[in-house]
């Protein structure tokens, strides 16, 4: 690919052909973009589904694909007049770029603690070859104009296309996950959806909403959202590879042998060859010959006292410490026992406006937004059946569910307190 054409063509086994215009070209192929390459979308999937070994850099095209598909909609309706056409161009360009700042293995190093990646999505724009392709593109203030896309922030009435309850980033992971990962769960109207895209005047501004016609689809996007994250996502050997490379990058920051900023900049086999070369680092052999940590307790999140246990996913530390303290008390050794209890409380969440066929605008969030999206009214229940409380080990032990509902269930401060009198935390009661 050169710069010099007017547009090239890819081929895509879930678009088929995606054409990259000439503004994008140079993009492509910038150091931060072609990393990406090497970012397996799934992290550890591939270790449960084989076919799971598709990249970020895949992913971004295809949400590019969906970002010119959905633009030439609303224009062909002439629902984009006023807009600048720098705006559209950014558009396509925060569509490619959205994940330009992802660190290896997915969303994994981010549940250890590390900065997001949108966040990291800042410095990547800044590196030299992709800098010099944003400025050639003669956008004004492009950098920080696609920072605040990127970042969910922008005041473009189109943001809601990069990054939004109906963002096309959504459409795209689920479609292509799931032909990946070879189950039916992330079946998405792409069509019907897309068609149903609409911009809407909103307090003097315009704004991302959808058509009356297209809120079935976007129920069945977001059950499928549910489905993947309850058979794929949260899988539970997805989940116990995941804690262990958590794990094994946390060890070797602490140690001070690998460095955050090095872990953002590298890729998914560039990190495991280095992590496989330290010299005491079971957990990197254990994941590359696929021996995987065993359940020895699996707990569904409704006998889970609600809105308790949220330190584990948000205290990546605290929850270090605490592994440690259950291994000892088991006869174990450091890092051999790993809690997870993954959430994502957004899961089925919409705040999204939606046109109806008489002309009205009606917001899906709130009261009045459950009488459109069914699936609101049981969001909660849907995302608690999706979530499991689960102690993977190295070797089977026996911990007893009650007491460590009773340690989860604990806030963490008083966990905190029963580490520093070191206190046996599976049998200890507030």
């Amino acid at each position: 690919m050169t710069s010099a054409a007017e547009f090239e063509v890819i081929r895509d086994p879930l678009w088929n052909n995606i054409r990259i215009d000439a503004e994008a070209l140079a993009v492509l192929d910038s150091e931060p973009f072609q990393r990406l390459r090497y970012i397996r979308q799934l992290g550890h999937a591939f270790l449960v589904y084989p076919g799971a070994t598709h990249t970020r850099f895949e992913h971004a095209l295809g949400t590019y694909h969906l970002a010119r598909r959905t633009l030439a909609l609303l224009r062909e309706r002439g629902e984009l007049d006023g807009i600048s056409r720098d705006e559209l161009i950014l558009i396509h360009l925060a569509a490619l770029l959205h994940d330009v700042g992802h660190y290896p293995f997915s969303h994994a190093l981010e549940e250890a603690g590390l900065p997001s990646h949108e966040v990291l999505a800042t410095e990547q724009l800044r590196q030299a070859s992709l800098r010099d392709a944003l400025l050639d593109t003669g956008i004004d203030r492009v950098e920080p104009r696609l920072t605040a896309l990127i970042e969910g922030c922008s005041s473009s009435p189109l943001q809601g296309l990069v990054s939004g309850s109906l963002d096309l980033d959504k459409i795209e992971y689920l479609t292509r996950d799931a032909r990946m990962c070879g189950v039916p769960y992330g079946t998405v109207d792409v069509d019907r959806l897309i068609h149903s895209i609409t911009l809407i005047a909103d307090g003097g501004s315009r704004t991302v909403a959808v058509h009356e016609k297209g809120v079935s689809a976007l129920e069945s996007l977001l059950f499928a959202k549910y489905q993947m994250y309850r058979n794929v996502y949260w899988h539970h050997a997805v989940r116990s590879a995941t804690a262990m490379f958590k794990r094994l990058v946390q060890d070797t920051l602490v140690a001070g042998i690998l460095e955050a900023d090095w872990i953002a900049q590298t890729t998914d086999e560039v990190l495991m060859e280095r992590l496989h070369s330290l010299p005491n680092a079971p957990l990197a052999m254990r994941l590359k010959r696929r021996q995987l940590y065993k359940r020895v307790l699996d707990i569904p999140a409704g006998n889970v006292r609600p809105d308790t246990g949220g330190w584990i996913s948000e205290d990546p530390e605290l929850v270090r410490r605490v592994e440690d303290r259950i291994a000892l008390e088991h006869d174990l050794e450091p890092g051999d026992v790993l809690l997870d209890f993954p959430k994502k409380p957004q899961m089925l969440e919409v705040e999204l406006p939606v046109r109806t066929r008489n002309g009205a605008v009606v917001e899906l969030s709130g009261e009045t937004g459950s009488d459109w999206l069914g699936i609101q009214r049981i969001s909660h229940e849907l995302h608690t059946s999706a979530r499991r409380l689960r102690v993977f080990a190295a070797r089977p032990v026996a911990v007893h569910g009650s007491e460590l509902l009773g340690l989860v269930e604990r806030t963490d401060d008083a966990v905190r307190g029963a580490l520093e009198q070191d206190r046996g935390l599976l049998s200890t009661r507030d």
